[in-house]
């Protein structure tokens, strides 16, 4: 778009900062998905044997995610309307080298953002009757799909570990109380103990004191 500065691009957009790597290393990449739609760009990420591929993967998907909650646009009706990497933080590494000499390692890294914008509606038009003469749903309809299922199993995933924390602190707290359970019960046990051995020494020394009674009636 003539005379709009990158930054202003109409559209969602995520941002993946302090990526450690070069900027024209990523410039390659996001070369090759520029002006694509959602799922063509996501075959050539998933193909590209670029280090950094996975990382704009992710980006891009992030900006998908944004789209569709804030915007409320379906992920088969984008495409990349603009990305680029501008040159983050470099980190000043040394490396030592013959006769006591260093010389500089620059280790850079980027800021990679990724914009997507809507389709037109004359396109989307053109796009829907290719899909019905095809006989068959688009990348874009395809790789929406596989991004939905991945999205519910991530949650049903995170559902599950919520409710085994759970079950793990009700096992806690019922192991807690069969403790203090187990604890005063031998309390209660001693002191029926104790109990039952006073009654036998009160019954000893009740006979005791009738044979003292029967010894004292024979004298007599």
């Amino acid at each position: 778009m003539p005379g709009v500065k990158t930054n202003e691009r109409p559209g969602t957009r995520a941002v993946a900062r302090h990526v450690r790597v070069s900027p024209s290393k990523a410039r390659a990449v996001l070369d090759l998905i520029r002006n694509e739609s959602y799922g063509r760009a996501a075959e050539i990420l998933a193909f590209s044997e670029r280090a950094v591929s996975d990382v704009i993967a992710k980006c891009l998907d992030s900006a998908i995610a944004n789209a569709e909650n804030n915007d409320g646009i379906p992920a088969e009706e984008l495409f990349v309307s603009a990305c680029y990497a501008d040159e983050g933080p470099t980190l000043k590494r040394w490396r030592p080298r013959a006769r006591g000499r260093a010389t500089r390692i620059n280790k850079r890294t980027s800021h990679i953002t990724i914009v997507v914008s809507r389709y037109a509606e004359a396109e989307l038009e053109d796009m829907r009757e290719r899909e019905l003469a095809k006989g068959r749903a688009s990348s874009s309809t395809q790789a929406a799909e596989a991004r939905r299922q991945r999205v519910e199993r991530s949650r049903a995933a995170a559902e599950a570990d919520a409710e085994a924390h759970d079950h793990d602190h009700e096992d806690e707290a019922t192991a807690e109380l069969t403790e203090a359970a187990v604890e005063e019960a031998p309390v209660e046990e001693e002191a029926s103990v104790e109990a039952a051995a006073g009654d036998e020494v009160a019954a000893e020394d009740a006979a005791a004191e009738e044979q003292v009674d029967e010894q004292e009636e024979e004298a007599n």
